[in-house]
């Protein structure tokens, strides 16, 4: 299991285990983690699962695909270097105890 912690804009957070190929919004969906929308269910056309990646763990992910770079422009919060889209990141033991903060709004 893969562990990972969802910081909510007032600085709570909770950690959730996920299994190794569950995406990062699916993890947080599946547990209740407040402030991921997933309005598109993970198919990468919405935006509504931006996350902040920790520092830290940036190195450890591909680079966003030409999609998700564009779909990161149309976030509803700051897009900043570290804004991903948490469908496009899957559960894998090298990101164990990863670290997302939600942003302050998602629509």
């Amino acid at each position: 299991m893969v562990r990972v912690t969802y910081v909510q804009p007032d600085g709570s957070a909770r950690e959730v285990r996920l299994s190794a190929g569950t995406s990062l919004m699916q993890g947080a969906l599946d547990n209740g983690v407040p402030g991921v929308v997933a309005e598109c269910g993970g198919a990468c056309v919405c935006a509504t699962c931006h996350v902040y990646i920790d520092e830290a763990y940036l190195g450890l992910l591909d680079k966003p695909t030409p999609t998700e770079d564009e779909m990161l422009d149309a976030v509803a919060a700051e897009r900043r270097d570290n804004s991903r889209l948490s469908c496009q990141i899957k559960a894998s033991e090298r990101l164990d105890g990863i670290v997302l903060g939600i942003p302050d709004e998602q629509i």
